[in-house]
């Protein structure tokens, strides 16, 4: 259409500029008509609505990306058995649970509850509020401080306990050398912290952070606490285990 426009410019004695403008425009239009709209990325399976068998229990699943990557792997192991229900978001630090563990609880009954925080409360924060910065860095500091994270680790289980499910803890996996944002395996640290709160509340604790080192040496990524799918699927065979086990000591 262009291409006609300066044709038809040219014919009727307009000057060399508007004609050269539109030539120069031609590019602009076919990289517009080419331009096609994002695709959507599909929703992750894992937060995929559960319809319940109501003959079988109901388990809930509360965790960070960890967790997120072995939900599928833990339903399949568990399937006909439970109904594996997951919290629909990252659970990120304790204090978000805080915020956000009433609505994740809902109304409903649950038979078991496994629960993890830990990695995003000790990523490392910058004075100035950044996320993920080099544990060196001057002022630098947790997200969430060890004393803060074991008393918003008691109060969540307080809130927990009193839907009277079994509650496991999931201990938090390892951080491999060279992590942004995280010194390596201060999961110890922050693992005993929990294992205070667990044994005095007398809950179960699944120490899945032993079973990750325990596991096959491409399971975890390089400097990077997330783990590939055969990673994942290994974790979930621990923790279906770890629920399985719950389960028969409710009936």
């Amino acid at each position: 259409m262009l291409m006609r426009l300066v044709t038809h410019t040219l014919v009727n004695g307009c000057t060399w500029h508007a004609a050269l403008f539109a030539i120069a425009l031609l590019p602009m239009v076919s990289l517009a008509q080419d331009a096609k709209p994002k695709a959507k990325r599909a929703p992750n399976p894992a937060f995929a609505k559960i319809e319940d068998d109501p003959k079988l229990p109901r388990v809930l699943l509360i965790g960070d990306s960890i967790s997120i990557g072995y939900t599928l792997d833990v339903r399949e192991l568990l399937k006909g058995k439970a109904n594996v229900h997951r919290i629909p978001t990252n659970g990120g630090p304790t204090t978000n649970g805080l915020k956000n563990l009433k609505a994740w609880l809902g109304d409903g009954k649950w038979d078991v509850i496994h629960f993890n925080w830990g990695l995003h409360d000790l990523v490392y924060m910058g004075p100035d509020g950044s996320r993920l910065v080099d544990p060196k860095t001057p002022g630098s500091k947790h997200q969430v401080p060890l004393d803060e994270y074991e008393r918003n680790l008691r109060e969540l289980v307080k809130q927990m306990k009193a839907t009277g499910a079994a509650l496991i803890w999931c201990a938090t996996t390892p951080v491999p050398e060279g992590t942004k944002g995280r010194v390596a395996d201060e999961s110890v640290k922050f693992n005993a912290a929990a294992a205070r709160v667990m044994q005095a509340e007398g809950i179960t604790i699944n120490d899945l952070h032993t079973h990750a080192l325990k596991g096959p040496k491409d399971g975890q990524l390089p400097a990077n606490v997330h783990y590939t799918a055969a990673g994942s699927k290994y974790l979930a065979e621990q923790v279906a285990r770890s629920i399985e086990a719950a389960l028969k000591q409710k009936k």
